[in-house]
C-alpha cells in the first residue's frame, strides 16, 4: 500500500506557525485585559432575558414582564402579551409572532428609554381590518397584524421621527409612519419603508 505524503515549503510552515503564535498570543493578552470580551467572542452574545413594557392607549392597560429567559420563551407572559396586544374593538385574542416581541424589545432597547412601549394597534381582526379599510385608505387588505405581525407604536419622550430612523437602522421588517396620527409602524414581513 503505498501512502501518499505532502510536503510544503519550510519557509511557508514558519510563517504559520509564527502567524498561530501571535494569534494566540494576541488573544491570551486580550483575555487577560477584557475577559469577558474574549468569553463573548467564544460564546457568542448572551441575553439573559427579553423583557418588554407596554401600554395600551385604548384599554389603559400595562404590562411589564419578562418572555424570554434563558433561552426559553415564557408561555405564561406570552399569554399575557397576546391579551394587551389583542383587538380591543371585539375584544380577540390571538397570538403575537415572537419576531414581533423581538422586533419591539430590540428597538425600545435601542432608544434607551425606560418608558413603556405606548401600542396603538397590535392584532387586528379581519372584521375591524374591514371596517378601517372602509375609513381608510392606508389600511392595507391583507395586513401584517391579521397575522400578529405588526404593531402600531409610540414612545413618550422620544420623537417620532428618532423612532422612526431607529426602526429602518434595525432593518428587521416593515416601517410606516403617520406622524398625522403620531405613530410608527413596524412589522416582521419584508424590509420595506414608506
Amino acid at each position: 500500500m503505498k501512502r501518499s505524503h505532502v510536503h510544503t515549503h519550510p519557509t511557508f510552515d514558519r510563517k504559520v506557525c509564527r502567524r498561530s503564535i501571535l494569534k494566540a498570543g494576541a488573544l491570551a493578552l486580550g483575555g487577560c485585559i477584557f475577559p469577558q470580551a474574549l468569553l463573548g467572542a467564544v460564546q457568542g452574545p448572551q441575553t439573559p432575558e427579553r423583557s418588554l413594557s407596554l401600554y395600551n392607549l385604548h384599554t389603559g392597560e400595562s404590562l411589564k414582564t419578562v418572555y424570554w429567559l434563558k433561552g426559553e420563551y415564557l408561555p405564561d407572559a406570552l399569554y399575557e402579551i397576546n391579551h394587551i396586544l389583542r383587538d380591543f374593538r371585539t375584544e380577540e385574542i390571538k397570538p403575537i409572532d415572537t419576531g414581533l416581541l423581538d422586533l419591539l424589545q430590540t428597538l425600545h432597547e435601542s432608544v434607551g428609554s425606560r418608558e413603556m412601549l405606548h401600542i396603538i394597534s397590535g392584532y387586528r381582526s379581519p372584521a375591524t381590518n374591514a371596517h378601517l379599510r372602509e375609513k381608510s385608505n392606508g389600511i392595507a387588505r391583507n395586513s401584517l397584524h391579521l397575522q400578529g405581525k405588526a404593531a402600531d407604536i409610540r414612545l413618550p419622550g422620544y420623537s417620532l421621527s428618532s423612532l422612526r430612523q431607529t426602526a429602518v437602522a434595525l432593518k428587521r421588517g416593515g416601517v410606516g409612519y403617520y406622524p398625522d396620527s403620531d405613530f410608527v409602524h413596524v412589522d416582521v414581513g419584508r424590509v420595506r419603508y414608506w
